[in-house]
């Protein structure tokens, strides 16, 4: 995997080298990076084993860069917080669990999944241009996640704060979101779910 090549690397040829990992298994999203041209996890893209081609690897692009393989992700995790990704009731309670219904719990597959490795939301043109307004692909597929969740009580205040021109509206269902989810999410259909919720 490449991972496991950037980790030779930093241990016997440069300790400088500076990337995010952690679990090495496609479940945490930490090594994400652009790899011959596709962003992706490091940890589960394969080289080819007759290296007849160099594998170009470049940190997640249109980004700010901290060092190396590492960009900086606080407007995307500023983001993800403003869609207050938690379950949101009136009737809170402390000592029982909210139930749901197994059709219901279904309607969360292909949601819960997404790991935030942003690889979606950095492979999108629409946050090319509107990073600071648009949210992406990732934290809108979070929206959709909770504004699908049956157990939550507060869908129309979260339409309310997607309802401007550049929440969501700035999406031209380009679908880089979902050819280079590697998760195999559908980033972009989640989006179309949401338009349709804001101008029913």
């Amino acid at each position: 995997m490449v991972l496991d090549a950037l980790i030779k690397i930093k241990n016997e040829i440069d300790p400088t080298l500076t990337f995010r990992r952690s679990c090495r298994e496609g479940i945490c999203g930490s090594c994400s990076m652009n790899i011959g041209g596709n962003n992706t996890l490091a940890c589960i893209n394969r080289i080819d084993p007759s290296l007849t081609k160099p594998v170009k690897v470049y940190p997640l692009p249109h980004m700010y860069i901290i060092k190396d393989l590492v960009p900086d992700l606080t407007n995307l995790y500023e983001q993800y917080c403003s869609i207050e990704p938690w379950l949101k009731r009136t009737d809170e309670t402390e000592s029982e669990e909210y139930y749901q219904s197994i059709d219901d719990r279904k309607k969360l597959d292909g949601l819960y999944e997404c790991i935030l490795c942003f690889c979606c939301s950095t492979s999108c043109p629409a946050y090319w241009w509107h990073p600071e307004k648009y949210l992406g692909p990732a934290v809108l597929l979070q929206a959709y996640r909770w504004l699908s969740d049956s157990r939550d009580q507060f869908k129309k205040e979260r339409l309310k704060k997607l309802g401007d021109p550049f929440s969501v509206m700035s999406c031209h269902t380009i679908m880089n979101c979902t050819k280079t989810c590697p998760k195999g999410l559908n980033p972009g259909k989640a989006i179309a779910e949401i338009k349709k919720m804001l101008v029913v």
